[in-house]
């Protein structure tokens, strides 16, 4: 009998300490998925439907205002952009949208892809675009922009198409300390007051300030 009871005890001091496993497991178990419902949530927020696509949704209409009055100084009024931030799926049994960030250039003749636009249009798009995102970002940042590089793009430019691109510059100097423009045109070189020429030689470059 002595020794029946001691094995019974052993096996409740057993049973007893599987049991404190088991409790000590299941709180594991349940801080764990915790946890991971929190780093689901994290997933999603950071994904691309997530904050992300909030700021950008939010940015956007005043990206598109910016970049819409800067394209209107270069087209003359006659182009502006859109961006269309859903579309529908080619399957048209689907009735729900997709998520996108497309830009719809329109002009006289309506809308049309940006691949059916010429060089030169597509610069003038290019730059109200990358002008009103650098704009609208700084003053996210509560910042001012310091300094606009313009590399060249000129060239892709007709007679009139340069000429409204330094007005365009000419417009937005006040929202710059300092804009560089570099190009290879000689024909520009008078329609900015300050410019550093370089110049090539068998030696080297050197560099002229005028």
């Amino acid at each position: 009998m002595r020794s029946e009871v001691g094995a019974a005890r052993q096996r409740v001091d057993v049973l007893e300490r599987q049991r404190q496993r088991h409790k000590a497991l299941v709180a594991q178990r349940e801080e764990l998925a915790r946890q991971a419902g929190l780093y689901k949530q994290l997933e999603k927020a950071f994904s691309k439907d997530g904050v992300p696509a909030l700021l950008i949704e939010q940015a956007l209409p005043q990206i598109e205002a910016k970049a819409n009055e800067v394209l209107d100084r270069l087209s003359g009024g006659n182009m502006t952009v859109r961006f269309v931030t859903q579309s529908s799926y080619k399957d048209k049994r689907r009735e729900d949208l997709r998520e996108t960030l497309d830009i719809q250039i329109s002009d006289s003749a309506g809308p049309r892809d940006y691949e059916m636009f010429s060089g030169g249009e597509a610069f003038r798009v290019n730059f109200a675009v990358r002008l009103a995102l650098s704009e609208v970002l700084a003053q996210r940042a509560g910042a001012r922009l310091q300094t606009l590089v313009i590399d060249e793009g000129f060239g892709s430019q007709d007679a009139m198409g340069r000429q409204r691109l330094i007005e365009a510059i000419n417009l937005v100097r006040q929202d710059f300390a300092k804009i560089l423009v570099i190009t290879h045109i000689d024909e520009l070189k008078d329609a900015f007051p300050n410019r550093i020429e370089v110049e090539k030689s068998g030696r080297g470059s050197t560099l002229r300030v005028i």
